[in-house]
This record gives C-alpha cells, sequence and structure tokens, in this order.
C-alpha cells in the first residue's frame, strides 16, 4: 500500500480503493457496454475474479464494488445468463440484489437471492462467500437469530476473520434493526478478543465506536457539545488511540480494504478533536475517498476534502 506523497491530488470517490485492475473494469463497465461489449465484459469480471484465486478478502472486495458500481444496469443478468452455472455469477447476482435493497427497492428478490446463495455453497462449500451474501439477505429480511447464527458459523468455518461478515452482523444486532441493547457491544469484545490486530475484520471495534457516537449525536440539540465530549470517553479513547497505534504503521493494514479503514480512522480522528494526529493519516490515503463514514455529515469528497486541508495545511 504505498500511498505516500499523494496528498496535494484532488480527493474523489474510490470504492475500488488501490485496486487497479478493479478500477479500470469499473470505468469500462456502462450501460452503453452491457450490449456491444456483453460477452468482452463478462469475461473481463471472470478474470478479475480467477486472478484473486483463493483470497477471499480481495475476491469480496472486487465483488461487492463491481456490484455496488453495476447494480443500476443489470450487468448481473448478462453474466447469469452467459455464466447460468457459475458460483461468481450467483454470487454477484445475489449481493446485487442485496444492494438493490438495502438502496431502497423491494425485496421481493431476496428468496430467490437466497436461493442461489445456497446452490453457490453447494458447489464450491470452501467458499464462504455465497455465506457472506446470505448473511445480509437474512439480515434485510430480519430473520430470526438463529438463522443468521448457523449461517455466521459456516463463515467463520471457512474464513474467520471477513470483514463483510462481521459488518453484517454488527449491523443486525443495533437497536436500529434486530439487536437488544447491549448485544452489538459484547459481539463486539468478544471477537475483539480473539482477532489478530491486523485482520480483514480489525476496523470492527472503531466502526461500532463510530456508530455509537452517530447515534449519541445525531438530532440532538446538544450534538455539538456531545461530539466534542464523547471521544473523550476511557473507552472511545482506547479504541481510537488502538487503531492509531497500528493502522499507521507503514504496511500494517494489507487487507483489501485497508483504505476504508483508513478513511474511517481518519474521519474519527477529526471528530474527535485530534486533527494533528489525523495529519499522518490523511497522508496514507491521499486522494482516496469513500463514501461511509464522511457522508454522515455531507459530501463525502468535500467532508474529506475540508479536513485535509485543515489538517495539512
Amino acid at each position: 500500500m504505498a500511498l505516500f506523497g499523494r496528498s496535494k491530488s484532488s480527493p474523489r470517490l474510490m470504492p475500488e480503493l488501490d485496486d487497479g485492475e478493479l478500477g479500470r473494469l469499473c470505468k469500462q463497465l456502462s450501460p452503453s457496454t452491457m450490449r456491444s461489449m456483453a460477452d468482452f465484459n463478462v469475461e473481463a469480471a471472470e478474470r478479475l475474479m480467477k486472478d484473486a484465486d483463493t483470497d477471499w478478502d480481495r475476491r469480496w472486495h472486487r465483488l461487492s464494488v463491481l456490484a455496488e458500481y453495476t447494480a443500476d444496469f443489470n450487468f448481473e443478468r448478462s453474466w447469469l445468463m452467459r455464466r447460468p452455472r457459475s458460483v461468481d455469477a450467483m454470487i454477484f447476482g445475489a449481493w446485487v440484489a442485496a444492494v438493490r435493497v438495502a438502496r431502497g427497492e423491494p425485496a421481493t428478490e431476496l428468496p430467490e437471492a437466497a436461493d442461489a446463495c445456497y446452490q453457490a455453497s453447494e458447489l464450491r462449500p470452501e467458499d464462504p462467500l455465497p455465506l457472506v451474501v446470505l448473511l445480509a439477505i437474512l439480515r434485510l429480511m430480519r430473520r430470526p437469530s438463529h438463522e443468521l447464527n448457523e449461517v455466521w458459523q459456516g463463515v467463520v468455518i471457512r474464513d474467520p476473520w471477513n470483514r463483510e461478515a462481521h459488518l453484517q452482523v454488527l449491523a443486525y444486532l443495533s437497536p436500529e434493526e434486530c439487536g437488544l441493547a447491549g448485544q452489538a457491544r459484547e459481539f463486539v469484545d468478544a471477537q475483539q478478543t480473539r482477532m489478530p490486530a491486523d485482520a480483514p475484520a480489525t476496523a470492527l471495534e472503531l466502526t461500532a465506536s463510530v456508530r455509537e457516537f452517530h447515534r449519541a449525536t445525531t438530532g440532538n440539540q446538544l450534538n455539538g457539545i456531545l461530539a466534542d465530549m464523547w471521544w473523550d470517553r476511557p473507552h472511545a479513547a482506547a479504541v481510537l488511540n488502538r487503531a492509531l497505534t497500528l493502522w499507521t504503521r507503514p504496511g500494517f493494514l494489507r487487507h483489501a480494504a485497508a483504505l476504508a479503514d483508513l478513511n474511517l480512522l481518519a474521519y474519527a480522528l477529526t471528530q474527535a478533536g485530534r486533527t494533528s494526529e489525523a495529519g499522518a493519516v490523511f497522508e496514507q490515503l491521499g486522494s482516496t475517498v469513500v463514501g461511509w463514514p464522511w457522508v454522515e455529515r455531507g459530501d463525502p469528497v468535500e467532508q474529506f476534502a475540508a479536513w485535509r486541508s485543515r489538517v495539512l495545511r
């Protein structure tokens, strides 16, 4: 992740992060190429996934970014029509269905998407990604916790520190969804005691803290005061300190979404008023912006750019 020295370039949304091959394919895909270049696009997507081999973390990053990018123009249909027995095509189509529901579309496609996940898992039982998508689908369908737990156990067997699976369970256990008071914190604490510090899911703890921060400060007349005080609490400060100490070490974070996690860290530091410490993180990020959590305070690129210019004067 050699991204130092790029801080002067204009910030821009880069969901592909530092995956150059993925970025090139995203630029190639568009509604205008769906018909004229359909075969070529499908072959390119297949090569992208094949090149990741059994690096489940990288495979998920590529598949999920492609799904987010193409969900509005039905690329998944082209892929499935041409490769109806392809596990990657099945997983991709199921995740696109979940993406659309998360954006507010009707959940009518979710049962069929869940069936595709079960089929894909049977065809490639060592692959955790069908179960990761299934976990998200069951969460969106608000299924009982025992159903999610069974799928969660299957993911853990195949890929113990899968980033997306941990974030899906965290969201499910939130008070806004299906969790009871304290359940999300218990889940995070239990995972944190066992998780390697450089695991792909390492941002689980900080993600939970940022979501708690938003829950505590959004929509409150005193939110400005609360925001200044919130990160001074011992637990919140400790979470932020751990991430700052470890993640900014050169080469420490090596997983596919490392730059997304560094965006999270930069955001948390700015919200905590620790702008001088945020400087090193912005240096590592260069121009790479992700939507969440910056979108919580406005346009992500504008928020990122404003804080970066303030920090790196």
